[in-house]
């Protein structure tokens, strides 16, 4: 009878993942919802940061993978303070917050019925750090989600790809961990994430027909929660059942990092996420953290291609963010007190990019970001703005700060011309407000 329910249950999870996916209308408001608030925060946290050595630390060094997990039995994160993680975050202007549930290596952040190696069974701390994230998230009105690895570095059925460690391959048996993988999940479901984040289809992306059942995967998280949107971090055009597309350290239609050739979507939300200094995870020797005006600049241009801004963080083995991490995020959140409303509810405007900085756009009012303000010309005493504008009628234009206004005219080709007082050239963003009709 158990054979003939699995059965069963794949048939119709096949043929659920074969209809058309059609969102849920909770989850074309939570599409909104997530492309309204602009800064996510992105946490790689896990037993890799008792090492110190960046999350990829066990294929990196091609460590034993036995020695590699007794590492959670020294993992007692003592300074760990989710109200206190969720109040930093909020303060820095952030709308949501994407936690590693579960990375390449495998342990697990919640207590799992589905194996030992997570928090509550393989570490002494035993709490459930993501349980408690989530609810201190919530209650200061921030969104939470959940990345979730798709491959593990470390148990036998899942199949070898070009990364992890070495591995019996007769052991292989991925039907068997994809139902562990399915039932991992509907745990992390029942925490209520407003999303899911995956990672790991690039370790067999010289295996194109890999036999991942994403679609099956996502029919499978939208009968249980419809609600909960899904984004895969695969590095490839979207696939039938996702509900945001996700840039790996470059912004949409930008590929410098090599990750990200792939088309931009024009129906979903966008997210780009980046480091603050260079790893994900913690490392004891990456000190080279980017500026708050880089940070700032960063999330601008993210608003300005019509994504969000994951910006990550990798907390250190006791549980504290660090202090490098926390400054930038009191810098940031100082901003977004004052600018926020320029970029969050913002997106693109369809005008270029300038050599001076962006556009941002609302229902109403098209913001000017002049990021580098040695960049425009100028008459003397006033700088001079020459930009197509292709949105309509101009009410009027201010400077954001004090509402001072700028004397302008539009053209009949449809061109903006704004003089307004010489920028600071060492402002993190000088604003302008371009009011329509």
């Amino acid at each position: 009878m158990r054979r003939f329910l699995l059965a069963l249950t794949a048939l119709l999870c096949g043929f659920l993942a074969s209809a058309q996916y059609v969102p849920s209308e909770g989850n074309l408001r939570a599409r909104e919802e997530f492309a309204s608030g602009r800064l996510g925060i992105f946490l790689h946290w896990g037993i890799y940061s008792t090492y110190a050595q960046g999350e990829w630390y066990l294929s990196t060094h091609n460590l034993n993978a036995d020695a590699y997990m007794q590492a959670a039995g020294g993992f007692y994160p003592a300074s760990f303070d989710a109200a206190a993680w969720a109040a930093a975050f909020r303060d820095a202007g952030a709308s949501y917050v994407t936690l590693t549930s579960r990375h390449h290596d495998g342990f697990s952040l919640w207590p799992s019925a589905e194996t030992t190696f997570d928090i509550a069974d393989a570490s002494p701390f035993g709490r459930d750090v993501l349980g408690e994230l989530t609810a201190a998230v919530k209650a200061e009105g921030m969104r939470m989600q959940y990345y979730y690895s798709l491959i593990d570095w470390i148990r036998p059925d899942y199949p070898k790809g070009h990364s992890g460690v070495q591995k019996d391959a007769s052991l292989a048996d991925y039907d068997h961990y994809f139902e562990f993988e399915k039932a991992q999940i509907r745990e992390l479901l029942s925490y209520g994430p407003g999303a899911l984040w995956f990672d790991g289809m690039w370790d067999h992306e010289d295996e194109p027909d890999f036999p991942w059942r994403m679609e099956e995967l996502y029919a499978f998280i939208h009968s249980i929660a419809p609600d909960c949107l899904i984004g895969n971090n695969h590095h490839r055009s979207t696939l039938e059942g996702e509900d945001f597309q996700m840039f790996e350290r470059d912004l949409p239609g930008e590929n410098y990092w090599g990750y990200s050739d792939q088309a931009v979507s024009t129906t979903l939300p966008l997210e780009m996420c980046q480091t603050m200094n260079g790893a994900w995870g913690y490392r004891v020797d990456d000190m080279n953290y980017k500026s708050v005006k880089e940070l700032v600049q960063l999330l601008v241009r993210a608003a300005s291609k019509g994504s969000n801004l994951l910006l990550n963080i990798g907390p250190q083995a006791d549980g504290s963010l660090p202090a490098l991490a926390l400054e930038r995020l009191r810098g940031m959140g100082e901003w977004m007190r004052r600018y926020g409303s320029t970029v969050n509810g913002c997106g693109a405007t369809g005008i270029p990019d300038q050599s001076w900085g962006v556009t941002t756009r609302n229902a109403g009012t098209v913001f000017l970001h002049i990021l580098d303000a040695s960049r425009l010309p100028s008459n003397g005493s006033d700088a001079v703005i020459v930009l197509p504008f292709p949105l309509g009628k101009v009410a009027s234009v201010n400077m954001f700060d004090g509402g001072e206004k700028c004397t302008w005219k539009l053209s009949r080709d449809g061109f903006l011309s704004i003089m307004l007082p010489v920028p600071d050239a060492s402002a993190t963003d000088t604003v302008i407000s371009v009011r329509l009709k």
